[in-house]
């Protein structure tokens, strides 16, 4: 089952459907978690960054009870947008603790941790040809190098013929969910950036690929150095 977060949902739905498409050309049967409401899912995160806690709760409660039943079936729950996937690792234990989120806890996955998964144990059948581009410069997501989960992106990244991955040093992007996006801290947002992340994005040969899964991420990379990143999902589908 297929975790779409707000973000991939509304701004970057091109993310989705590339996973939906590396995800299906694997053998997968691919479903999108909803909710009975209509309404799409949130983890809450947003919520919780600004200290409404009880609305990230309704959230929560929301996502535990539309994927329940796959959960409770041993269905894994992936996810594209790495704050919002590890949540459900993390803080959605907190903010409905019992043992209906431990269970989610345990179901969910990171689009690369998935593929990895399956491919070391021999289930996935799809293999990848080359892909438009020789180098792939990859930037961690605080969240997903907090959760240790890194060595799976360049598992994954790494799944295509030729491709060479270079993770970058970095420490947070600067842009940390929205707190880059306030006026009064767009000088320490930039000089966070600029410590590491955005003159390597800069040094980059043109026709390497830079890779980001966060959108915060995404969106810093393409305000301060004019490069547009993209999500593992659409450099895998793009070698299928």
């Amino acid at each position: 089952m297929l975790f779409a977060d707000t973000f991939n949902t509304y701004f970057e739905p091109e993310n989705l459907r590339a996973a939906v498409a590396v995800l299906r050309a694997g053998g997968y049967t691919v479903r999108m978690a909803a909710a009975p409401d209509g309404r799409a899912l949130c983890c809450g995160r947003t919520y919780l960054a600004t200290g409404m806690i009880e609305a990230a709760r309704a959230e929560a409660q929301r996502v535990l009870a539309a994927v329940a039943p796959f959960v409770s079936r041993g269905v894994p729950i992936v996810g594209l947008e790495p704050s919002c996937i590890l949540g459900l690792r993390d803080e959605l234990k907190m903010l409905c603790p019992g043992s209906a989120s431990a269970a989610l806890a345990g179901a969910a996955l990171t689009f690369e941790e998935f593929l990895v998964r399956e491919h070391e144990a021999g289930r996935w059948s799809r293999g990848f040809r080359r892909a438009p581009y020789a180098r792939a410069l990859v930037h961690g997501h605080c969240h997903q190098k907090a959760f240790g989960v890194m060595p799976a992106v360049v598992s994954a990244l790494k799944l295509v013929p030729g491709l060479t991955v270079d993770v970058v040093a970095t420490s947070c992007c600067g842009m940390a969910g929205s707190f880059g996006y306030r006026a009064e801290h767009l000088d320490v947002s930039l000089r966070m950036a600029e410590a590491a992340l955005l003159p390597a994005v800069r040094g980059a040969p043109s026709d390497a690929v830079i890779v980001a899964d966060g959108t915060s991420c995404r969106h810093q990379i393409r305000d301060g150095a004019q490069r547009d990143a993209q999500h593992v999902a659409r450099v895998l589908a793009a070698a299928l």
